[in-house]
């Protein structure tokens, strides 16, 4: 390879050949262009220094791929890890009035999550009945007969028991017992 030589024809014969596939490794990774563009100048920063290293010319494509793809893979981590420590610290900068719109919305997303946990521990029946029972548009009483293979006056009953179990369940419990205490 005359690149390795210093030869600056050769090298951009390289660059002319490989930045598109560069180039749609970082798309396909879904980086905008700035990004890209500073992805594709670590890999080219990364062969200069690996380009004596490289023995056979015709793998130099796919060392090519691996490392743009890899540099995405970093590139995106750190820019998550970013995204996630200014999400800190605008929670940080909420305004007084809004701190208790937070506090609600955060109270509600803990009561959903609390209720969730309940109602996977249910029997499978109270599971399917629960799930029928709010289903929107409502189900009649004869279709949710039909559905389960229980008799329309027992559906009323089972209901009362399964909410019996949500109720008793230590998750909803603990909620139940806050909410009283406030």
């Amino acid at each position: 390879m005359q690149a390795r030589k210093g030869d600056s024809d050769a090298w951009d014969a390289l660059v002319e050949r490989f930045a598109p596939l560069i180039w749609s490794i970082c798309r396909r990774h879904q980086l905008q262009p700035a990004d890209a563009h500073d992805v594709g100048q670590y890999v080219w920063l990364q062969l200069v220094d690996q380009l004596a290293a490289v023995r056979d010319p015709a793998a130099l494509a796919g060392w090519l791929a691996t490392t743009a793809r890899r540099e995405c893979i970093r590139f995106r981590r750190a820019a998550r890890r970013q995204q996630a420590l200014e999400h800190v610290l605008d929670i940080e900068c909420i305004p007084a009035e809004q701190s208790g719109l937070a506090e609600r919305e955060l109270l509600l997303a803990e009561r959903h999550a609390a209720l969730r946990e309940a109602f996977h521990r249910l029997p499978p029946p109270c599971q399917r009945l629960m799930a029928i029972l709010i289903e929107d548009p409502p189900v009649p009483y004869a279709e949710i007969s039909a559905r389960l293979g229980i008799p329309v006056g027992s559906i009323g009953p089972s209901r009362s028991r399964c909410m019996d179990k949500l109720r008793r369940d230590p998750a909803i419990a603990a909620l139940i017992s806050t909410q009283n205490a406030a």
